[in-house]
This record gives structure tokens, sequence and C-alpha cells, in this order.
């Protein structure tokens, strides 16, 4: 990626409502902030590790048929994408953005795996939405948080 785009899709809580990951995007809040001044590798790094959790997520619950279906499901619904990151990214912003709107998911070139068939669209985004935060939250525990010395634990 050359000089990626941001992956805002208007939902954004990290301003909000001072969520430390966004709703959204799932950029962690410092990475909203920042986002201007990282350079192409920094942001492909983000934009690769969102990509992944999402596909993770994803791939486990819904299937895509069609990807041109959902391009131009995405266009019509004007929701923002990036095509440089895989079409589960795609559908995660179609979700997080219209799911109330979609009265079938095979109109977008989707559908949802026999294991949850029994959810309806909204219990569905709810359980990737809190798989996705759950996920996100753990990464940034094991990556980005400074571990707490014996000292803090003892005190704690």
């Amino acid at each position: 990626m050359n000089n990626p785009k941001t992956p805002c899709i208007g939902i954004c809580s990290t301003t909000s409502l001072g969520d430390s990951v966004c709703r959204g995007c799932k950029r962690y809040s410092f990475e909203v902030i920042n986002w201007n001044t990282y350079d192409s590798k920094s942001k492909t790094a983000v934009l690769k590790r969102i990509e992944k959790l999402n596909c993770q997520i994803l791939e486990s619950k819904l299937r895509i048929f069609s990807v041109p279906n959902l391009k131009l499901g995405l266009k019509r619904a004007n929701v923002p994408f990036n095509e440089e990151l895989s079409p589960y990214c795609w559908l995660h912003n179609l979700l997080k953005k219209n799911h109330k709107q979609i009265k079938s998911l095979k109109d977008y070139g989707a559908y949802v795996l026999p294991d949850f068939e029994g959810y309806s669209l909204e219990k569905l985004c709810q359980l990737v939405e809190q798989e996705l935060l759950t996920l996100c939250q753990a990464h940034f525990e094991r990556y980005y948080e400074l571990p707490r010395n014996d000292a803090d634990s003892a005190s704690a």
C-alpha cells in the first residue's frame, strides 16, 4: 500500500465516547489521533492488524460468495471500504454502518454460516463486535500496555 487511507467509517467512539478502541474502525485511540503523522509502513501495519482480526471473526460466521455484489452493495449504500483490504473488512463496514437496512445478506453476496443461522442479523452483528473488541483489547494488553512491575502488583 503506497499511502494507505484511513479506515475510518464515520462511527468514531474514541473521540466522542473516550473508548480506547474505536467501535467503528477498530483502531486504538492513539492511532486515530496520530494517523496523519504515521508513515505508509506504520499505516499499513495498523490496517493489516485490523484486517487480520476482522477476517478471523467474520470468516467464522459469514461467507462471501460474490465480491462484485458486495462491492456494488457497498457503493449503493454509500459505505466506505478499502479495496486493498480483504472483502471481509468491507463486509464488516457494511454490517457496522447498515445492518439495520439489510433485508438479506445474499443481496450483498454473502450469507450466514449454518452455526449462526439462528441469530438475527442484529444479534450476529453484536456478537461480531463483542468478539472484535475483545480481540483488540487482548492485542493491546499484550503488545502496547506496559507490564506492571512486582511492586505495583503487590500493592494492587
